[in-house]
C-alpha cells in the first residue's frame, strides 16, 4: 500500500479495505509507520519514538487494524511509559489501562505511538520544553494549538486518519480548528473517564479523539461511548447508533449565532466572517438563525476553570514518582503552588461559580437547538505566543492570557454540553478556520446530523495542507 493510497482514506475506509481483503491490516500499519516517518521530522507530532510493536487490539473490532496514536497525557495503556508533556516526569509506566484504552483496543485500533501535549495539558500552544514545539502542517511558523496539538498535527498531515484528544478547556475543538479538522468533545459522561480519577477536572475533561471526518467521528463515538463502572457521570443513552445519524437529515433547527466572546476581547475579523457565512449557510439550509447567547458572567467562567485546573494539578501534589519542580515550566510550578495553598471553601466557591455557568447555560438550550460560534478567536498563533516558560505566571493570569485567544470552548467543558468544531474555512494566508457547534446536553446526534449536512454542503475531505504524508 502506497503512501498516496493510504492517505486518502479516512478510517473506515481503511477498515472496510482490510475487510474487504484488498490490503491486510500488515500493510496498513507499514504504510502508517512510512507515513510517521515522513512527517513527524517536519511536524514534530511524536511525544517518544513510534511503538517497536502495536499494542494489543482486536483485529475483528469495528476498527480492527486501524492505525491510531494516544495523547501523552493520557488515556495510558498498561506498561507504557507516559510524560505528560513534562521533562520532569521519568519512567512513569501506566499499571493498568484507562477504561478507554480498553475500549480502543476492544475496537481493534492498531496504537502506534503517543503524541505530544504541553506540559501537564496546562496550555493552548503545544511547545512543550520537554521536545519543543509541535508544528502545524498548514503553516510550520504557526502553532497547532493545545493541548491535543501532536494528534492534530499528525492527523492533518496524514499520518493516521484518527488519533486520540482529550478536552478540559478547548482542547480538542482548538487543535481541530488550527489544523482543519473534525474535534468532537462530548457530552459529561459520554465517554470513561476511569478508573484512575472518579471526577477528572470536577467533571470539564472529556475524552474522545480528532479526525478527518464526520463519519470517523460518529462510528468511533458508537464504539467507544457509555460510562465506565463507577463512573460518577451518565449521559442518556442515544436513541441509535451515532453512524445512522449521518444519513438523517436535521430537520428544522433553531439555531442561534454569536460571534462576540463573553469575555470581551476581540474577534479576529476574518474568523468572524467564517463563522457568519457558516450561520447564513444554515439559514439556506432551512433552518431558523437568529443572533443569541447566553448571558455569562465571564468572572464565574474564568473562576470556576480554576477548580478544573487544580483538579488538574492534584495528581502531580500527591501520588508517588510526583515531578521535579526544578525541572518543571514556569506555568506548571505556578499550578502546583497555588493549588497546594487552596482551601476547601476556596474550592466550594470555584464550583459554586462553575455550576452557575452550567445553569445559564442550560437555560439557554431550552430554547436554542444549536449554537454557532468561532473556536478560536483568531488565527494559529506563531510559535512562541503562548511561553508557559516565562516566570511570573498566576493561575489566574495565564487562564487569561489562555483565553484572550481562545474565548469561545471553556464554557461547554464547565456546563458538560457536546461541542463540535468544524473544518469550514480559510484565512487569506491560507491556514484553517474552525467553527464551533454546541448543542444540549446528550445530544451529539444533533451535532452529528448538522456536521454530515456542512460537510456534504461544504466539502474539505480534499483539502490537504503543504505538508502531508502522499506529498514528495
Amino acid at each position: 500500500m502506497d503512501l498516496h493510497e493510504y492517505s486518502r482514506y479516512d478510517a473506515v475506509g481503511l477498515r472496510a479495505l482490510i475487510v474487504a481483503g484488498e490490503v491486510t491490516a500488515a500493510e496498513v500499519e507499514s504504510a502508517a509507520r512510512r507515513a510517521l516517518d515522513r512527517v513527524n521530522p517536519e511536524v514534530n507530532g511524536l511525544a517518544s519514538p513510534v511503538f517497536e510493536t502495536a499494542l494489543g487490539h482486536a483485529g475483528a473490532g469495528p476498527f480492527g487494524g486501524v492505525p491510531f496514536l494516544l495523547k501523552d497525557s493520557g488515556p495510558m495503556a498498561e506498561g507504557v511509559e507516559f510524560f505528560a508533556g513534562s521533562r520532569s516526569l521519568r519512567g512513569v509506566r501506566a499499571r493498568h489501562d484507562h477504561d478507554l484504552t480498553r475500549r480502543f483496543r476492544a475496537a481493534g485500533l492498531a496504537v502506534l505511538g503517543l503524541t505530544t501535549a504541553p506540559e501537564l495539558g496546562l496550555s493552548y500552544a503545544t511547545e512543550p520544553a520537554r521536545t519543543g514545539p509541535t508544528r502545524n502542517p498548514w503553516d510550520l511558523a504557526r502553532g497547532v494549538g493545545g493541548s491535543s496539538g501532536g494528534a492534530a498535527a499528525l492527523v492533518a498531515a496524514g499520518a493516521v486518519p484518527m488519533a486520540h484528544a482529550n478536552d478540559s478547556a478547548g482542547s480538542v475543538r482548538i487543535p481541530a480548528s488550527c489544523c482543519g479538522l473534525v474535534g468532537l468533545k462530548p457530552s459529561r459522561g459520554r465517554t470513561p473517564t476511569g478508573p484512575d480519577s472518579g471526577d477528572p477536572a470536577f467533571g470539564a475533561l472529556a475524552e474522545f479523539a480528532l479526525t478527518r471526518t464526520v463519519r470517523d467521528a460518529a462510528h468511533l463515538l458508537d464504539a467507544v461511548q457509555g460510562p465506565g463502572v463507577g463512573d460518577k457521570y451518565t449521559a442518556p443513552p442515544p436513541p441509535r447508533p451515532y453512524a445512522d445519524e449521518l444519513g438523517i437529515g436535521p430537520g428544522r433547527l433553531r439555531v442561534a449565532v454569536t460571534v462576540r466572546a463573553w469575555s470581551g476581547v476581540a474577534v479576529d475579523p476574518e474568523v468572524a466572517e467564517v463563522t457568519l457565512k457558516t450561520a447564513e449557510l444554515l439559514a439556506e439550509l432551512g433552518h431558523d438563525v437568529t443572533e443569541a447567547s447566553p448571558a455569562l458572567d465571564w468572572e464565574d467562567v474564568v473562576h470556576g476553570t480554576e477548580a478544573a485546573e487544580a483538579a488538574i494539578a492534584a495528581p502531580f501534589l500527591t501520588a508517588p514518582g510526583r515531578p521535579d519542580p526544578a525541572r518543571l515550566e514556569a506555568v506548571s510550578r505556578a499550578l502546583l503552588a497555588e493549588a497546594a495553598e487552596l482551601s476547601a471553601l476556596d474550592l466550594v466557591a470555584m464550583l459554586d461559580a462553575q455550576n452557575r455557568v452550567s445553569r445559564v447555560v442550560g437555560a439557554f438550550f431550552t430554547g436554542y437547538d444549536l449554537l454557532v460560534t468561532p473556536t478560536l478567536g483568531e488565527l494559529p498563533p506563531p510559535h512562541g505566543t503562548l511561553s508557559s516558560g516565562e516566570e511570573g505566571h498566576t493561575l489566574r493570569g495565564w487562564l487569561e492570557k489562555l483565553f484572550a485567544h481562545g474565548p469561545f470552548t471553556v464554557v461547554f467543558n464547565l456546563a458538560g454540553q457536546p461541542a463540535l468544531s468544524l473544518p469550514l474555512g480559510h484565512s487569506v494566508g491560507g491556514v484553517p478556520i474552525g467553527v464551533q457547534f454546541a448543542a444540549p446536553y446528550g445530544r451529539e446526534d444533533v451535532l452529528i446530523r448538522v456536521a454530515a449536512q456542512l460537510e456534504e454542503a461544504v466539502p474539505w475531505r480534499d483539502r490537504i495542507p503543504p505538508c502531508f504524508a502522499s506529498k514528495p
